[in-house]
C-alpha cells in the first residue's frame, strides 16, 4: 500500500522541511506537518492549518505511519505496561512501559523477532522477520504517550531485535526521537543493548552520541559464549571487550555489562572471579539478570542466594554490580514472551 510512498515520520523536522521543498513547497510547512506528527495527528485531515491542496499533494506522495495496540496488559504486581502493537503488513512487536516514581521509561523492539540465536530468548526461536523502519521504532513510543497520556523520558533499546543488525535504521530513529520539537529525548536517557557486534560498537562510538551501551556478556569464556549466543562464533571476548574501551574512549560513557544468570550454566563463582578480571579497571557497570522461564527452553534461574553471592564476588573485586528487579513478571514481561503466545 505505501510501498513508493515516503513515510513522514521517518523524518527530523529540519529533512521535514527540505522534503516539502522537494515537492514545491515552501519549509515553514514541514514544521507545521512536523507539529501536527507530535500532537497526534492520524491523517492529513486533522492537519487544520495546512491548505487543502497542499494536503492532497501528500497524499499522493506521503503516508504519517502509525502502528496499532492490538493488546495491551497491566501488571498486578507494578505499573508495568505490555504492548503488543500491530503493523500495517501484520506482523506484531511487542514493547514495555516501565512506571516508575520518578521516570517512564519505555522498551522498544527494533526488529520483528532476530537472528542472533541467544538461547535464552523467545524473541529469537523463530529467527529474523524484518527490520523495523525508524517510524516504526518511534511509534511504540508515541502510542504509549497517548494511552496513557505520560510523558515517556527514558528509553531502552532491549526490546526484540539486535539495534546494531538494524544500524541504519537504529541512527535515524536516534536522530528523530532526540529533535527538539519532536519527542526531544535526550541522549543521556536512551540505553541501547547489543549482542555484541564489535564492527558496529565502533560505528555507533564514532558518531559521538552520549547515549548509554549495554552489552550481553554472559560468559568471560569464548566456547561457554558461543554456546549461550551463537553470535560470539563471529566476534571474540577479546573483540567486544576491545570495542567496549573505544567506546567509552570515544563517549567517555560508562558501558553495562549485562549477564543473564542461567542455574548451572554461568553461574559459578570461577566465572564472577573472571568477569572481575576481564572487566578490571574499565568504566563500567554489570547488570545481572536472572533468566526468565521460556517455555520453548529447559533453563532455570538460580536461587535468589546464589545470585547474590555472584554480585558480591564481583563487588569484593571492585566491580560495581546490581541484581536487575524484575518487572512486569506476571504479564510476561520477558522479550518475546507474549509475541509468541499471542501468534
Amino acid at each position: 500500500m505505501n510501498q513508493n510512498k515516503v513515510a513522514l515520520k521517518n523524518f527530523t523536522e529540519d529533512e521535514m522541511k527540505e522534503f516539502m521543498k522537494t515537492i514545491g513547497e515552501k519549509a515553514f510547512r514541514g514544521t507545521q506537518i512536523f507539529s501536527w506528527i507530535y500532537k497526534g495527528a492520524k491523517s492529513f485531515d486533522d492537519m487544520k492549518n495546512i491548505p487543502k491542496s497542499i494536503r492532497e499533494k501528500l497524499e499522493k506522495v506521503s503516508y504519517i505511519g502509525n502502528i496499532e495496540i492490538e493488546l495491551k496488559l497491566e501488571s498486578k504486581v507494578d505499573r508495568t505496561k505490555k504492548y503488543l502493537f500491530l503493523l500495517n503488513d501484520g506482523n506484531i512487536i511487542e514493547t514495555v512501559m516501565m512506571d516508575y516514581e520518578d521516570r517512564v521509561t519505555v522498551c522498544i523492539s527494533n526488529q520483528v523477532g532476530c537472528r542472533m540465536g541467544c538461547v535464552f530468548c523467545a524473541s529469537t526461536i523463530d529467527g529474523l522477520l524484518r527490520n523495523l523502519e525508524p517510524w516504526e521504532i518511534l511509534d511504540q513510543i508515541l502510542k504509549i504517550q497517548e494511552d496513557t497520556g505520560k510523558r515517556v523520558s527514558n528509553l531502552v533499546l532491549m526490546g526484540s531485535g539486535e539495534p546494531l543488525d538494524n544500524f541504519e535504521n537504529t541512527k535515524q530513529f536516534l536522530k528523530i526521537v532526540n529533535d527538539e520539537n519532536g519527542l526531544n529525548i535526550g541522549y543521556r536517557h536512551i540505553t541501547l543493548s547489543t549482542c555484541g557486534i564489535a564492527p558496529k560498537m565502533r560505528e555507533l562510538a564514532d558518531l559521538g552520541l552520549p547515549i548509554n551501551l549495554a552489552l550481553s556478556l554472559h560468559s568471560p569464556y569464548d566456547e561457554k559464549r558461543i554456546e549461550i549466543m551463537p553470535v560470539a562464533k563471529a566476534y571474540s571476548v577479546k573483540d567486544i571487550i576491545d570495542a567496549c574501551n573505544y567506546y567509552i574512549q570515544k563517549t567517555n560513557r560508562r558501558v553495562t555489562f549485562e549477564y543473564s544468570l542461567i542455574k548451572g550454566v554461568n553461574d559459578s563463582q570461577q566465572e564472577a572471579l573472571d568477569i572481575a578480571k576481564l572487566l578490571k579497571g574499565m568504566l563500567c557497570h554489570v547488570n545481572l539478570i536472572p533468566i526468565n522461564a521460556v517455555e520453548e527452553r529447559s533453563f532455570e534461574r538460580p536461587d535468589k542466594a546464589y545470585i547474590y553471592k555472584f554480585r558480591d564476588v564481583l563487588e569484593k573485586n571492585k566491580i560495581p554490580a546490581t541484581v536487575r528487579i524484575s518487572m512486569g513478571s506476571d504479564i510476561g514481561g520477558a522479550c518475546g514472551q507474549l509475541r509468541r503466545k499471542h501468534k
